[in-house]
């Protein structure tokens, strides 16, 4: 029996609106969980924040490009060391405190790319706990309330470094966790370099992640 899956979808007036689809669940639940996020079919790719079901815009040419750069970066900066990198669709799931069983995890998004440090933490599904670096390259899809939503959750998550960046402006936002709270770098942008505190060594060099 089909039943309806009712997920947020947060549009560019930064509203949220209630959206009704068709899917073959076997039950709605008002706040989900990842046990839900498990048994969804469909075809769209979806996050969950604090319980809340989002829809994921699909990237465009320009953020493929500026993803599978910077991925490779990264990766290659990373042979023979005890990290990982992964790109989007990657499931993460970020649990409150020792609550790591499937229905006791509100938060599961996939950012463009991370970095795995804690092995530990990565199992078949994923990873479980919060990554020592997370990069979300914006789209024109993603609302400035999006944008916070994800800023806040990293941030309580515990998540090291996170990346911003913005195709548009050809900027690159650091924000380094320091105390529990993300402190800004300055904005780096043309013929400058990102560095990195967590990947220690590695720099990239904007100009060339924005000329894909």
């Amino acid at each position: 029996m089909q039943k309806e899956l009712t997920y947020y979808r947060i549009d560019e007036n930064n509203e949220e609106q209630f959206l009704i689809e068709e899917s073959e669940r076997l039950y709605s639940l008002p706040r989900y969980s990842y046990a839900d996020y498990l048994l969804f079919k469909v075809e769209e790719r979806l996050e969950i924040i604090k319980g809340r079901l989002l829809k994921m815009s699909a990237p465009n040419r320009i953020h493929q490009e500026i993803s599978a750069f910077v991925h490779n970066t990264i990766f290659n900066f990373l042979k023979n060391r005890n990290c990982r990198a992964y790109t989007a669709p990657f499931d993460v799931r970020l649990p409150v405190k020792n609550n790591k069983k499937d229905n006791e995890i509100f938060t599961v998004v996939q950012p463009d790319i991370v970095v795995v440090c804690d092995l530990t933490k990565l199992d078949d599904r994923g990873c479980c706990g919060a990554p020592e670096l997370v990069i979300e390259i914006l789209s024109p899809g993603n609302s400035k309330k999006e944008i916070q939503l994800k800023f806040d959750v990293y941030e309580e998550a515990g998540v090291l470094e996170y990346w911003i960046v913005y195709p548009e402006s050809k900027t690159i936002l650091v924000y380094l966790l320091e105390n529990g709270k993300y402190k800004g770098l300055k904005p780096v942008s043309y013929e400058g370099f990102v560095v990195s505190k967590v990947l220690e060594g590695i720099e990239i060099d904007v100009e060339e992640v924005f000329s894909q």
